[in-house]
């Protein structure tokens, strides 16, 4: 999930990137161990007065900034605006922007910092937090792509309407027809966007381009766009009725009626609102890069715009030079790692020889059908399901939503794409879902089959932000925040903690995969700030990544492609799980003896997401608590 600016939550989607049919997790026994409270010790006298105040303020001001995103309302499970999409225009940013401000200050100008607790503390600093780098953001907003190959508009619209509007009543298909007609309106405030940019002399590669065609023009292919079999939006339009019908809530004639209005919106208007985005960017294809490079070189003022992002996804201070040579560090000593392991296995032969050998031999892959792709769901299913297993010993607070693991949707699926996370809602009635792009199983190899799972399943994505939107006594703008460093640090930290979990990376095959992971994502680190710092060409990029490691070359462009549109992102990954590890390995030091494993991770699970910054200034509090005696 990426930080967002606006409350759209189309943005807010993208940045997860960022998660198989596990059991519920609620009711796993587990020794007693507390979490840490939601509100530490005071800072003086009447605290727990003013920071409930504060509390409720904070509720109040939440319940306002959700009314500006009924597409976040609907992905937290609510119904409210349930016929409208976000309002994406440069205008409703700027609306949203001067409420954050204003709340700020009517924040600052209501209550005294110095008599609030830790916690509330820690929530008025949060807020402030988002607030300057909402205003950062902001000043680049034109640099960005909403339509891109990875996780754009064309893709996330589709997906949106499909996954997370539910049909339970006649109202609900009413209101999800009303949606289908204020598509034109939502593309054309994002194209909007797209004009002003390309303008400026801002545009995607022309990879992005050609995504946008392709998987824009799958989502009007077939009935009732053109000849063929249903598309996936009218498959579902007719589904989500059939099923009203089915249940009694509506007779058949009314249902038919529900599907020929649904039809109607197709046709007359998310066809031409999709048309009229493919047509934009087929006659831009001649202005876009064919190999590319970051926006550092190819955005105006793109060094400023890339400092931003990396500060953003990062949240810390760290350069792009720190963060290159870090990531140079980090790749050296994994190396050492994996050239350990190769001789362990007994490969005759160097490092690289050991990658070709693991990307080409046919024993590290599923085969590429039907049943292969079925065989991947399976297993990553039953890995977590071991995994699940030993969470007791690791957490004392568990998630109670369930999790599953599914194919992503053909239309916006990509060959060696991304695995990613969807959140539940917050009562857990929709689970988290880990989607696999498998339209291509020899970018999905069994060596890394592992890793994946428990980064995006559990302990990693699914683990915080489950555990996050069920937390008690803690507002819900903090349950609902998400920063980049914090949530992907966890998870790869996540791949790193399930080697202390018996009966995970038994094959020494699979722990190659979760050095292979731990390698991608030093790799990024050197990429990300090759690509959008240092001037690198796309192909500079895909050189490198596959000069160090032995992910298959089309996961590795599809990697790079990804680094290229979403500047920063990566970089969150290792800088998130290194300062985790770091804090770790302090509390383990100070505490000694009476280091608590559970308790350490309930410390950094139990106040939601937060900067890197506020996190270690929690954790700092956690080790003095516990000296105290808890």
């Amino acid at each position: 999930m990426r930080p967002f600016v606006a409350m759209s939550v189309l943005t807010l989607a993208l940045s997860l990137a960022c998660a198989p049919a596990a059991a519920h997790l609620q009711d796993v026994a587990a020794p007693a161990t507390p979490a840490m409270p939601a509100t530490t010790p005071s800072a003086g006298a009447g605290a727990n007065t003013v920071d409930a105040r504060l509390n409720a303020w904070f509720e109040t001001r939440y319940e306002e900034q959700l009314q500006y995103s009924p597409m976040r309302m609907t992905m937290l499970g609510r119904k409210d605006r349930y016929d409208a999409l976000d309002d994406m225009s440069r205008e409703g940013a700027a609306k949203q922007l001067a409420w954050r401000a204003a709340a700020v200050d009517e924040m600052q100008s209501t209550f005294d910092y110095d008599a609030l607790g830790d916690d509330a503390r820690l929530s008025w600093d949060l807020f402030v937090y988002q607030l300057e780098a909402a205003r950062a953001a902001d000043r680049f907003a034109d640099h960005g792509y909403p339509f891109e190959q990875m996780g754009g508009a064309q893709s996330f619209l589709p997906t949106f309407l499909l996954q997370f509007h539910k049909v339970q009543t006649e109202a609900d298909y009413v209101a999800y027809v009303a949606r289908l007609h204020e598509v034109p309106r939502a593309f054309g405030q994002l194209m909007g966007q797209v004009k002003r940019s390309a303008a400026a002399g801002i545009r995607p590669p022309r990879f992005a381009h050609e995504g946008v065609i392709e998987q824009g023009g799958k989502v009007i292919a077939g009935a009732p766009f053109t000849d063929g079999d249903d598309s996936a939006l009218w498959a579902d339009a007719q589904a989500k009725a059939d099923a009203l019908v089915k249940a009694g809530t509506i007779d058949a004639a009314r249902g038919d009626a529900l599907k020929a209005q649904a039809r109607a919106a197709l046709v007359e208007a998310v066809q031409p609102a999709f048309a009229d985005v493919i047509a934009w960017y087929t006659a831009d294809l001649p202005n876009a890069a064919v190999n590319p490079t970051g926006v550092g070189s190819s955005h105006p003022d793109g060094a400023a715009y890339y400092a931003e992002r990396l500060k953003a996804s990062t949240t810390t201070d760290m350069s792009a030079d720190q963060v290159h040579q870090l990531g140079m560090a980090e790749v050296a000593r994994i190396r050492g790692e994996m050239e350990a392991l190769k001789d362990k296995v007994g490969f005759d032969g160097d490092l690289k020889a050991f990658f070709r050998f693991i990307d080409t031999d046919p024993q590290f892959k599923y085969p590429d059908t039907d049943a292969g792709r079925q065989a991947y769901i399976d297993d990553a299913t039953r890995a977590i399901a071991t995994i699940k297993t030993q969470l007791p010993e690791y957490f004392g607070v568990l998630p109670k939503a369930d999790l599953v693991v599914k194919r992503v949707e053909a239309f916006r699926e990509v060959d060696g794409g991304a695995q990613h996370y969807y959140p539940s809602t917050p009562d857990g009635s929709r689970p988290g879902v880990y989607y696999a792009h498998l339209s291509d199983m020899a970018s999905m190899p069994k060596t890394t089959l592992e890793v994946i799972a428990y980064h995006e399943g559990l302990p990693g994505h699914h683990m915080q932000i489950a555990i996050a939107q069920e937390l008690q006594g803690v507002p819900e703008f903090r349950k609902q925040a998400n920063f980049n460093a914090y949530a992907e640090g966890w998870a790869l930290y996540s791949e790193w903690l399930a080697r202390e979990m018996p009966g995970t990376y038994t094959d020494p095959y699979s722990e190659y995969g979760r050095l292979t992971s731990e390698m991608w994502r030093a790799i990024r680190l050197v990429v990300d700030t090759g690509l959008h710092a240092k001037g690198w060409p796309e192909q500079q990029a895909v050189a490198y990544m596959f000069d160090n490691s032995s992910i298959p070359l089309q996961a590795i462009q599809a990697e790079v492609r990804r680094y290229i549109t979403w500047p920063g992102q990566a970089t969150g990954y290792k800088v998130g799980m290194i300062r985790i590890q770091a804090l770790r390995a302090k509390a383990e030091a100070e505490l000694g003896d009476g280091f608590d494993i559970r308790g350490f991770h309930d410390a950094v699970l139990g106040g939601g997401a937060m900067p890197l910054t506020l996190l270690e200034r929690r954790i700092a509090q956690w080790i003095a608590s516990e000296k105290q005696g808890g």
